[in-house]
């Protein structure tokens, strides 16, 4: 949602690598078994940064020695293509339109 907000915003286009974004598995595995995206779910004490590309390593090395952001990780980028909009590269290369969630996200039922 947030990601969405921004790109909207600044009329950007963002990239994000699924595999880079830190899901817990146990978050994971009761997403899969409720049926929800965990990309939906709220998630209180998380944050989101932007920064240009070239300070990005400094960025995190500076979250990583504060123990609440050991985990902290690069998920993504700006890009000019697909200007307002979410785009999430899978795990086999495939890209992916994040839609912003427009009413409380349902558990697929299949």
């Amino acid at each position: 949602g947030v990601l969405n907000e921004i790109a909207r915003s600044k009329q950007v286009g963002i990239e994000i690598e699924a595999s880079q974004i830190p899901v817990r598995d146990e978050v994971a595995g009761l997403c899969e078994l409720v049926g929800f995206d965990p990309l939906y779910l709220a998630n209180e004490g998380k944050c989101i940064l932007l920064c240009p590309k070239n300070h990005a390593d400094k960025v995190l090395q500076v979250l990583h020695k504060h123990p609440l952001g050991k985990q902290a990780q690069l998920i993504g980028q700006t890009s000019s293509e697909h200007p307002g909009k979410v785009v999430m590269i899978t795990p086999y290369g495939g890209k992916r339109l994040l839609d912003p969630l427009i009413s409380d996200q349902l558990p697929r039922i299949c």
